[in-house]
């Protein structure tokens, strides 16, 4: 019997900063790109404000909720809630407030999110 083959987690890239950051399955993309450094515009963290509303240029996510805050039209033009969706694939997104998280533990903040 062989082991079934290891699922890659998808990497995301934002624009036009250049960051990048692995997005598991159980992270939505708010959360991965706290995890890796990266602070996207966020308030509610349940897809109602919009706060975070940004543009997906290459990918596909899925949702955490059934009925996020953008219509279908919206998303049929590629914008997305990060704070409520999940990376089914390596994306590239427009956030161009997207900046550096400020440390929470960490004396030293010289070393910031990954660029490539």
């Amino acid at each position: 019997m062989t082991a079934p083959p290891a699922t890659r987690i998808p990497i995301v890239c934002i624009e036009p900063q250049g960051y990048r950051f692995e997005a598991p399955a159980t992270l939505t993309l708010l959360e991965a790109a706290a995890s890796a450094g990266v602070r996207l515009p966020r308030s509610c963290r349940n897809g109602t404000c919009r706060t975070c509303l940004c543009k997906l240029v290459s990918g596909n996510v899925s949702y955490r909720i059934e009925w996020p805050g953008v219509s279908r039209e919206e998303q049929g033009e590629g914008w997305i809630l990060p704070c409520v969706a999940v990376a089914d694939t390596d994306l590239i997104i427009a956030a161009p407030d997207a900046e550096p998280a400020q440390p929470v533990h960490a004396p030293d903040s010289r070393r910031g999110p990954r660029r490539f």
